[in-house]
């Protein structure tokens, strides 16, 4: 292809994206707040900058995958910033579970810039991005969403169109990452439940996601809960309850009960003061252990 990209924002995630974009033939710029965190990229081809504006080229395509609201507000209109940069034509794939707002907030400060921005935040751990796994939604204007189209299907297995207001993919990826976490609060109150009548949580686990529960949450974080590893961190406990904060948000202003959202924030902002925040997302089931005398 031969395509130049611009990437910014290699963690756990954006790592293994960058070198499937590269292994798909994209010349690739990659800025990384902490450099060193950019070095296997830069090893395998990808060029390193130094500023977020380096990472693009005028009328071309820019992809974030950055930890939180305020990184994607920086690296797009802050001093060292790409948004003024990306000019006409250019577009901001932007792959980050953040707010509808922010996305609806982006979306017009590129309109103003004459850029475009497509929201398009992903369903996957680093694993499943590494094997080019993810479950990709897209959110934006229909010719935008066409061009990025290539890109995402380079990073994931399905991409879904979800209209052109700019909010509606972080909408579904919020209510997606919300029952994740409550299917991982009720995993944990049946294996606990399993652990006190003598039976092994781990059996228990694999009856559960071999039958009833034969899907990637119930096998995946299963088999966390079951065998009590939360370290090292997929996803980390932190950015769990980021995400149910946004979660929450979205249900006051849509005047949305969600009563369950409330209990899994509740773990989540517990673990959060215990210092588990760098554990995987998945030590919220810890909380539960604990009331029940198991940990």
């Amino acid at each position: 292809m031969g395509m130049e990209v611009g990437f910014i924002g290699l963690g756990n995630m954006g790592q293994p994206m960058v070198m499937n974009l590269l292994k798909a033939g994209y010349q690739v710029k990659v800025y990384n707040r902490t450099p060193s965190k950019a070095k296997a990229a830069a090893d395998a081809g990808a060029i390193q900058v130094e500023r977020p504006s380096d990472a693009i080229s005028e009328g071309g395509i820019v992809i974030t995958m950055v930890a939180n609201d305020q990184a994607l507000e920086d690296v797009v209109m802050g001093p060292e910033g790409f948004g003024e940069k990306l000019g006409q034509g250019g577009i901001h794939l932007s792959m980050s579970t953040v707010s509808p707002e922010t996305s609806r907030k982006l979306a017009s400060f590129h309109q103003q810039h004459g850029s475009d921005y497509v929201a398009s935040p992903v369903f996957g751990r680093p694993e499943a991005a590494a094997a080019q796994k993810l479950n990709i939604l897209s959110s934006g204007s229909k010719e935008s969403k066409e061009k990025v189209k290539p890109l995402q299907e380079a990073l994931g297995q399905r991409v879904f169109d979800l209209g052109e207001e700019p909010g509606n993919a972080n909408i579904i990826k919020l209510g997606g990452n919300f029952m994740i976490m409550a299917a991982m609060e009720a995993m944990a109150e049946s294996f606990n439940l399993a652990e006190k009548n003598g039976i092994d949580r781990e059996l228990a686990a694999e009856v559960y996601a071999s039958t009833l529960f034969n899907c990637t949450v119930y096998q995946g974080y299963g088999q966390l809960i079951a065998k009590k590893m939360f370290e090292p961190a997929g996803f980390q406990l932190a950015l769990g309850l980021k995400d149910c904060n946004l979660v929450l948000t979205e249900a006051n202003a849509a005047k949305n009960p969600m009563p369950l959202a409330d209990l899994v924030h509740s773990r989540l902002l517990a673990s959060v003061a215990k210092g588990r925040e760098n554990q995987d997302w998945a030590a919220l089931a810890r909380i539960s252990m604990e009331e029940a005398g198991l940990e």
